[in-house]
């Protein structure tokens, strides 16, 4: 196979992983009885070291305000989060996962992690590297291509 050929197959492997991810995504919104944007919140939630306050997470979800204020409600109402009052500031609140969150991430993704470990298990430290460089390459490309994207709005 040439490399151009190659470089195609790799392409439509990305593409297929792309949507496995989609896919695993909705399952575990299904399973949490979440909605896809829900679902982001809840991940930045859980893979901070604390608590974000409203503002925080309106950022880096990309939303409103008011918005953020709904998903932030729809976490609370399926016991995933919950608003605590911020410890140096009393006039602000902050968003908090859960127990039950906490449980959630140990069922459905745990189990991800650790299938994943063992599939690169079989690599070799140069084989690794080369991956790792790869992975960061292709987060580089796209993100590129949403500022791209983004700047091509009307």
């Amino acid at each position: 196979m040439s490399k151009d050929e190659l470089v195609g197959v790799v392409a439509t492997h990305l593409r297929l992983l792309q949507q496995s991810f989609d896919a695993f995504d909705e399952a575990a919104a299904t399973a949490l009885g979440l909605n896809r944007t829900d679902l982001r919140a809840l991940d930045l939630l859980l893979q901070d070291d604390g608590p974000l306050s409203a503002g925080e997470l309106s950022n880096a979800l990309k939303l409103s305000p008011a918005a953020t204020t709904t998903v932030i409600d729809r976490l609370q109402r399926a016991g995933l989060a919950e608003r605590i009052p911020d410890p140096h500031n009393r006039r602000r609140v902050l968003v908090a996962t859960t127990d039950a969150a906490r449980d959630a991430e140990r069922e459905i993704y745990a189990p991800v992690g650790v299938a994943g470990s063992e599939a690169l298990a079989r690599y070799t430290t140069d084989q690794l590297t080369t991956i790792l460089d790869f992975l960061c390459t292709a987060r580089q490309v796209q993100e590129e291509q949403v500022t791209r994207i983004a700047d091509i709005r009307p």
